[in-house]
């Protein structure tokens, strides 16, 4: 593998969408797709023969399905950082996921700009979970918070706005990442370019001091800074 290429392996039983993906990744000179698997069970022996950065894992396999598998990668390969692709789009397959140590979670039905982005973030350490997934934790979480009678920013609990660090614009856009909104649809929805947008999120995860769009959509709830549902 050619220095500081993203190294990676692609694990999914069906193999026309396995061979779909891999010929989007080798499209960029940044990445190198190192070997592929159609089962969970060959994850392990496939990460230590290779040495990848980022295994992307199909969560359902016949014989051992994603979750099962990034357990053990997770356990005995703790530098090599997992994204599962799957279909399901129900917060209890991805809290599994992201519970037994997936760094990502992508729906099958994402485009390659998701796909590439992904894999760059989690590979420097953060976390990526695909936009619809996002909004639907987030839904999960308000309902959960009201369930226990925490809500914020009603009954007169006093919360403070994220104007004191975000720019209006910012504000904007962090409401729109918390709808489950990604980039090339924020910038549809503002009437503005996609790296306009990029550029105001990166600026939103440095002045909230996280590491990606999920944390700072968590952490806007958590303080009342955005609606949700």
């Amino acid at each position: 593998m050619a220095d500081k290429r993203i190294g990676i392996v692609l694990i999914d039983d069906h193999k026309l969408f396995r061979e779909g993906v891999k010929r989007i990744l080798d499209l960029e000179e940044d990445f190198e797709v190192l070997a592929e698997g159609d089962d969970g069970s060959v994850a392990a022996k496939l990460v230590k023969e290779h040495k990848p950065n980022v295994v992307l894992m199909d969560i359902n396999m016949p014989n051992i399905n994603g979750v099962q598998a990034t357990a053990d990668l997770v356990r005995y390969f703790p530098d090599t950082k997992v994204i599962i692709l799957s279909i399901h789009d129900d917060e209890s397959y991805v809290t599994h996921a992201l519970k037994t140590g997936a760094q990502g979670y992508l729906l099958k039905e994402m485009d390659s700009e998701a796909l590439i982005e992904a894999i760059k973030v989690v590979s420097e350490g953060g976390s990526y979970l695909h936009p619809k997934v996002t909004h639907n934790l987030v839904l999960e979480y308000r309902r959960l918070a009201k369930e226990n009678f925490v809500v914020y920013g009603e009954n007169g609990m006093e919360v403070q706005k994220p104007l004191h660090i975000l720019t209006k614009r910012e504000c904007q856009i962090l409401q729109l990442l918390a709808d489950g909104k990604s980039n090339r649809a924020v910038a549809e929805t503002l009437y503005i370019s996609e790296k306009t947008v990029k550029n105001h999120v990166s600026n939103i995860l440095q002045k909230m001091n996280v590491k990606d769009r999920t944390q700072a959509v968590v952490s806007a709830i958590r303080k009342g800074w955005v609606e949700v549902g």
